[in-house]
């Protein structure tokens, strides 16, 4: 088993393994962490890279696992985010190409943070034009021959030497920015994206 956590729009390095693998499943029954990639991404602005949250609720405490972590209502998060990805990427060579594929997840209703993702997840693997199945785990796995669950997080540190430079929005005012969300590189790259994540692994 291939395992990785849910993740909102994902890390151009958790999208490169992910499409890397056979039969990726993705971890719903974890205890859920704060502060990873989870419930949020990370994308270039005019003001340097920015993280876009999800606010979320842990309904059972810290004892929420995953599939049960709910989504708030409390901020209207679908407006700031797509507002936000547009003021950043509008100027970017395929934003218009794309965008109508993000549409349903700022349009749409979401209960839960993992039909948020797995919504999120799917439009990215069409504007890759990749099919891939999104299966969940059905109980939590201890171990797993191929454990990516700890590799992608905001935390750690990250050797920037293994990604490749592409043109970025607001290049001219801020240096390369490796591993933002696969978005960057998508509304940057198009089509070219996914050899892009292809050379990664």
């Amino acid at each position: 088993m291939t395992l990785f956590t849910t993740a909102y729009f994902p890390s151009i390095s958790y999208m490169a393994r992910f499409l890397k693998e056979d039969a990726p499943v993705v971890e719903i029954w974890e205890t859920y962490h704060k502060q990873t990639y989870r419930n949020r991404c990370r994308v270039m602005t005019a003001n340097g890279v920015e993280s876009l949250s999800v606010p979320v609720v842990k309904v059972n405490g810290n004892h929420t696992m995953t599939k049960d972590v709910a989504i708030s209502t409390t901020e209207p998060w679908q407006h700031i985010h797509s507002r936000c990805l547009e003021s950043a990427y509008k100027a970017s060579p395929y934003f218009d190409h794309y965008y109508d594929h993000l549409r349903p997840i700022f349009e749409g209703h979401f209960e839960r943070l993992i039909d948020l993702n797995d919504a999120a997840l799917r439009a990215v693997l069409k504007m890759l034009k990749t099919k891939k199945e999104i299966a969940h785990t059905t109980d939590y796995v201890r171990e797993a021959e191929n454990d990516w669950r700890e590799a992608f997080s905001p935390k750690k540190a990250l050797d920037t030497s293994l990604f490749p430079t592409y043109y970025q929005v607001f290049s001219e005012k801020f240096p390369f920015a490796p591993d933002l969300s696969v978005l960057d590189l998508v509304f940057n790259e198009g089509p070219e994206a996914v050899e892009y994540l292809r050379r990664l692994v």
